[in-house]
């Protein structure tokens, strides 16, 4: 009898020649740590390695510009045309196949979207001649142009096989140049690379044929598109599958996602976001395998393991395909496969990820500390002194704290004030869209109960306590409060504080305003507009972070925007996208609330000030650290630390990233 409970999913399925060890791949993603010529560090590397250790069948690196000239649509992209890249890219694609994995690299060009050569050279080519909404021209490629770009995806392909990959990604979806010849919104030629649907094939199908000639007929060729492009004028399911049967028995998979690149409400697509439900794309791939032969992936919000195997035992696809969900926990595939999926940190689409590798140039995971610092966490030598360790408080960076100096076998004592872990964030646990923040709680308080960490619930951490615990180490987590602003009327009976509403929605009334245009203002008025309350958010700033208006997700580039490293822009896209489904939610900005009486509040801009009326008045404007109380802890051991929200309220990110270093810095 086997003892394996998720059978199709690691299933090996054989691509072109070659053998995969399961069907859980790595989808392509690109990183921003590169050297200054756009070839791969040593992070970089370890950055991909990690994922082949954690048991993906294939590992692929995404946003090789075939043509360092006119592929880029950003800086930090790698250079497929360059052969000095040849060192970097051998060392990856040995890291990577040494675990047993299969290494593939993402061809790439932006085509229109080529935002370095038209700021560099004023112009930039695409399928048509036009200009774009920033002013700069594009020129309608020539044949000879075509031609050489249909050559510079083969020589890309010949020196990623050279060094080593396994397996070619061509990506024609996303609205990147293939895409761009495939649609009827960009192709409008009148020559043989455009007009009908056989004649906007022709660039992609003759990339393919170049791409099989340059690498032979065994290494296996995956393509990457969209099956529909939720953009106006872009093309529906019905070309999508069309566009798909094209491509069958010529490449040896389909990897089926939706949506376009570059614009926000379909970016969204491609990205399901946290408003979504797990598997939100898989329909499109289902859909496209009705009608091919070749062996179909399926990508976008998939983190739980039961839902993959039903996924390709029902037939909807032979490989699944996971994201942002390998940065979340890389060992998801391991994890899964020796009955330990519910150690899987699920990821919380929270867009950390996009918004931090966008400002910062680096992939950090809100929940997964490690992301980001591979390379220490792989070379990182034993604590040489293990110490008595009490943290103070089981909120997030609590309980990350207490794990993180367990496993590097400290004796660990977890104290929590209150009668269960999870800290402030435990009031959103029962809010849809925040299923993965309460299951990531959850998994939290239970890998607690299974480390050797002396949990102790009901206990507050006193200098009294401490000092008789006798701790070699004391780290401090005990959090904030809500901000209680000084408005007239904000004692009365009819104002409440979000985490309040979050505990119990009743307390809202049917018309409600929200003090704070934050996230938790913003991600509360969605919560209550979904549920039928009319919403006002109000907002002090000239902005909310889903209001900004900005470049597309593409542009929002480290030193494009005037952001603090740590702000979610991306998030701030999803909750833009689901505002615009609400027309009874509203935000004022430049607005503020100086006077709350029992039939609502005053709101006060530029043009004067204004009666709204509400039942319930909701205050948002942000946390309270627990200094004070955490210092008054200092002297009661030798070492001493503030983490989390009561040295700075920031976000989970922060929590979790601060944690994790303090407890790896104990005994070095």
């Amino acid at each position: 009898m086997s003892i394996l409970r998720y059978k199709r999913i690691f299933e090996p399925i054989q691509l072109g020649r070659t053998l995969f060890r399961n069907r859980i791949f790595s989808s392509p993603q690109d990183i921003y740590r590169l050297t200054a010529e756009n070839f791969l560090d040593e992070d970089a590397t370890a950055f991909y390695e990690m994922k082949a250790m954690g048991g993906f069948a294939s590992v692929c690196l995404g946003d090789f510009m075939i043509d360092s000239r006119s592929a880029h649509s950003h800086p930090f992209q790698l250079r497929g045309d360059d052969p000095r890249g040849r060192t970097s890219l051998t060392r990856t694609a040995s890291a990577i196949t040494r675990h047993n994995a299969v290494a593939a690299v993402e061809l790439n060009h932006a085509g229109k979207n080529g935002n370095i050569m038209g700021r560099r050279e004023g112009f930039i080519y695409g399928p048509d001649d036009g200009t774009r909404a920033d002013g700069i021209e594009i020129r309608a490629m020539d044949e000879a142009w075509i031609e050489y770009l249909i050559g510079r995806y083969a020589a890309a392909a010949a020196l990623a096989r050279q060094c080593g990959f396994g397996m070619i990604t061509v990506h024609a979806g996303h609205g990147w140049l293939p895409a761009q010849f495939i649609s009827p919104r960009d192709n409008h030629r009148r020559d043989r690379w455009g007009g009908s649907f056989e004649n906007r094939m022709r660039f992609t199908l003759a990339v393919i044929e170049a791409v099989r000639r340059a690498v032979g007929p065994a290494t296996p060729i995956e393509i990457r598109l969209s099956a529909v492009e939720c953009v106006p004028g872009g093309y529906d399911l019905d070309e999508g599958i069309a566009v798909a049967k094209a491509l069958d028995g010529k490449v040896d998979l389909l990897h089926v996602s939706a949506g376009h690149h570059e614009e926000d409400a379909a970016s969204m697509v491609s990205h399901p976001t946290m408003f979504a439900p797990d598997g939100a794309n898989v329909k499109y791939a289902a859909e496209v395998k009705k009608h091919v032969k070749t062996p179909v992936a399926t990508v976008g919000a998939l983190c739980d393991p039961a839902q993959l195997e039903e996924i390709l035992a029902s037939g909807q696809a032979d490989v699944v395909a996971l994201g942002r969900q390998t940065l979340a926990d890389p060992f998801f595939p391991l994890k899964a496969r020796t009955g330990r999926e519910d150690e899987i940190n699920q990821c919380l689409r929270c867009m950390s990820c996009f918004s931090m590798n966008t400002l910062s140039g680096v992939f950090y995971c809100a929940t997964n500390p490690v992301i980001g610092h591979e390379r220490e966490a792989l070379c990182e030598a034993p604590a040489r002194e293990r110490k008595r360790v009490l943290v103070a408080g089981g909120g997030v960076a609590g309980m990350q704290a207490a794990l993180t100096a367990s496993e590097r076998g400290h004796t660990v004592i977890l104290c929590e004030k209150s009668g269960r872990l999870g800290g402030a964030l435990l009031c959103e646990a029962h809010i849809p869209f925040k299923r993965k923040l309460d299951l990531y709680l959850k998994r939290q308080a239970l890998r607690v109960s299974r480390a050797p960490i002396e949990l102790r619930l009901n206990t507050e951490v006193t200098p009294a306590l401490a000092r008789e615990l006798a701790p070699d180490v004391i780290v401090a987590a005990l959090g904030a409060r809500p901000v209680i602003p000084a408005i007239k009327g904000i004692d009365g009976p009819n104002v409440v504080l979000a985490e309040d509403v979050y505990l119990d929605p009743a307390k809202a009334g049917k018309r409600v305003v929200i003090i704070g245009g934050g996230l938790v203002g913003l991600e509360l008025g969605i919560f209550l507009a979904q549920n039928g309350r009319s919403v006002t958010v109000v907002e002090m700033l000239p902005d909310t972070i889903a209001t900004r208006k900005e470049l597309p997700v593409s542009e929002r580039i480290g030193g494009a925007l005037a952001l603090e490293v740590g702000t979610n822009i991306v998030h701030g896209v999803a909750l833009a996208q689901e505002i615009k489904k609400l027309p009874n939610l509203r935000i004022l900005a430049s607005t503020k609330v100086p006077e709350i009486d029992e039939a609502g509040c005053f709101a006060e801009d530029a043009t004067g000030v204004r009666k709204l009326e509400a039942d319930t008045v909701i205050c948002a404007v942000g946390q309270r650290p627990l200094r004070e109380e955490g210092a008054a802890l200092h002297d009661c051991a030798p070492e001493f630390y503030q983490i989390g929200d009561c040295l700075a309220a920031r976000n989970i990110l922060t929590a979790t990233q601060t944690a994790d270093r303090i407890a790896r810095d104990i005994g070095r």
